[in-house]
C-alpha cells in the first residue's frame, strides 16, 4: 500500500485541515479572548464546563503545565468518569444523566456568579441537556458564554433539551472544532464506519491559542499570569514556587466564588 494511503497518514491530512478551519477563526479566538482576559483581571474566573469527553478540553486549559490561574474547572464525575464503561459508574448512567433537566442548576447553585464573569462551554454536539442549560444558567446571570462545537456535527444532531434548543442558541460566541458530522475522521476499506475522531485535536488548538492570547493580554497589562512550568525549563526551585503560587491565587480567585452566601435556615 502507498504509505500516504495508510490510515495514520490520513488521520494527519485531516488534522491538517482542522487547523486551517481553527486559523480561520482567529477574530472569534481574539474576541474569546479579550473577554477572558477582561474577568481575570477584575479578580473573577473564566468558568469552564464540559461533560463526557469535553472533559479532556476543560483540563487542557487548567490546571496544566503552560496554563495559569483565572479559569474555574467544572466538572462532574458523574458525567465524565469513564474508565468503568460498564457496570457501577458506567458509560450509560453517564449519557442518562447528561440529558437530566434540572442538573446545571443544582451545579451553578454552588457559585455566586457576576456578570464580570465569562465562562467556556464545550460540547461537540451541543445537543445534550445539561451542557444547554449551564449555558442557560450563565446567560441568566449575566456571564458572558462561549460555546465549542463541532459545527457540522452539531447541525446534523437533535437536541435532547425539552426546548429544542441547542447550546448555540444560549452562546454570545461560537467556536468550531472543524470536526465533522460523527466526529471519526478516517474511512477504513471493508469496515461500516469511520474511526479516529477529530474535535479533540481541533478543540485542543482552540482552547491553547486562546490561553497563549489571554496570556498576552494579561502580561501586557503588567499582570503577567503565574504560569505552571516544568522544573526542566525554570528548575526545581523556581518550579515550586510557581506551582504553590498559582495554587494559592487559584483557592483565594475561588473564594470569591461563595462570598455572598447565607445560612439559609432550614
Amino acid at each position: 500500500m502507498n504509505l500516504q494511503r495508510r490510515p495514520a497518514f490520513e488521520y494527519f491530512k485531516k488534522c491538517r485541515e482542522l487547523l486551517e478551519i481553527v486559523e480561520g477563526q482567529y477574530d472569534r479566538i481574539n474576541l474569546a479572548a479579550d473577554w477572558f482576559a477582561e474577568t481575570i483581571l477584575a479578580g473573577r474566573m473564566v468558568h469552564l464546563f464540559g461533560a463526557g469527553h469535553s472533559r479532556i478540553l476543560v483540563e487542557e486549559m487548567w490546571p496544566r503545565y503552560g496554563s495559569f490561574p483565572g479559569f474555574n474547572p467544572i466538572v462532574e464525575l458523574s458525567m465524565t468518569f469513564h474508565n468503568p464503561v460498564v457496570g457501577p459508574n458506567g458509560q450509560r448512567q453517564a449519557m442518562f444523566i447528561e440529558n437530566v433537566s434540572g442538573l446545571a442548576e443544582r451545579i451553578l447553585r454552588n457559585f455566586v456568579l457576576s456578570p464580570r464573569d465569562s465562562a467556556l462551554v464545550i460540547s461537540s454536539g451541543g445537543c445534550n441537556t445539561v451542557p444547554i442549560e449551564m449555558a442557560m444558567g450563565f446567560k441568566v446571570r449575566g456571564v458572558k458564554v462561549v460555546a465549542l462545537i463541532t459545527a457540522k456535527h452539531a447541525a446534523a444532531s437533535v437536541s435532547k433539551h425539552p426546548s429544542g434548543k441547542k447550546l448555540a442558541d444560549y452562546a454570545d460566541l461560537i467556536l468550531d472544532t472543524g470536526a465533522p458530522i460523527g466526529d471519526a475522521m478516517v474511512k477504513i476499506d471493508h469496515l461500516e464506519t469511520p474511526v479516529a475522531p477529530g474535535s479533540t485535536v481541533g478543540g485542543c488548538l482552540l482552547v491553547n491559542a486562546i490561553k497563549a492570547e489571554v496570556a498576552h493580554r494579561l502580561t501586557a497589562a503588567g499582570k503577567p499570569p503565574k504560569v505552571l512550568t516544568a522544573a526542566s525549563v525554570v528548575g526545581a526551585e523556581k518550579s515550586a514556587a510557581l506551582f504553590e503560587a498559582a495554587y494559592d491565587e487559584h483557592a483565594y480567585r475561588l473564594s470569591k466564588l461563595y462570598e455572598g452566601f447565607r445560612d439559609s435556615g432550614a
